[in-house]
């Protein structure tokens, strides 16, 4: 399974439910039940390694309903008042179809945040901006794009408040 996933070493984190705590504590509290699975009204959550929840975008974006929340009995799910749902962002790679000059904005169209937007050059060629700070990491640009230019990830530390 990592290998078919491309980590072959096992080390890269899965991308976890919103609300998640840090990852070790996550593994520590997380029961493998399967509530959240389940309860995602639109099959994000996926069973990964280890029969541990982790995010799939591939059928679309994290509209962040709190389903899943609301069925973790264990408490690997918390939300902490103030804090964001998580702390995943988008990014757009090269294989982006716009900066190859081809037309394409299926990203920006379907980022409700408006978090994605065109910037036309010269010869009629759009390339996309991303504004990380109005980026909620929901994946719903992960999930239109034909050529699978956008990644979603995160850099930063969960908090670790219980």
């Amino acid at each position: 399974m990592q290998l078919l996933s491309g980590d072959i070493s096992g080390t890269n984190t899965p991308l976890r439910p919103p609300w998640a705590l840090d990852e070790s504590r996550f593994i520590a509290h997380c029961t493998r039940c399967g509530d959240c699975v389940s309860a995602c009204p639109g099959r994000l959550i996926v069973e990964g390694r280890g029969r541990y929840p982790r995010m799939d975008f591939s059928n679309g974006g994290c509209d962040f309903c709190g389903e899943c929340l609301t069925v973790c009995r264990p408490g690997a799910l918390k939300h902490l008042e103030g804090s964001p749902p998580w702390r995943l962002k988008a990014d757009i790679n090269a294989r982006c179809l716009s900066l190859n000059a081809v037309i394409c904005r299926a990203c920006g169209e379907t980022c409700g945040e408006r978090a994605i937007r065109f910037e036309l050059h010269p010869g009629g060629v759009a390339t996309p901006i991303l504004d990380k700070d109005s980026c909620t990491g929901c994946g719903d640009c992960f999930a239109v794009c034909p050529a699978k230019a956008v990644e979603i990830s995160s850099n930063e530390p969960r908090d670790q408040a219980a």
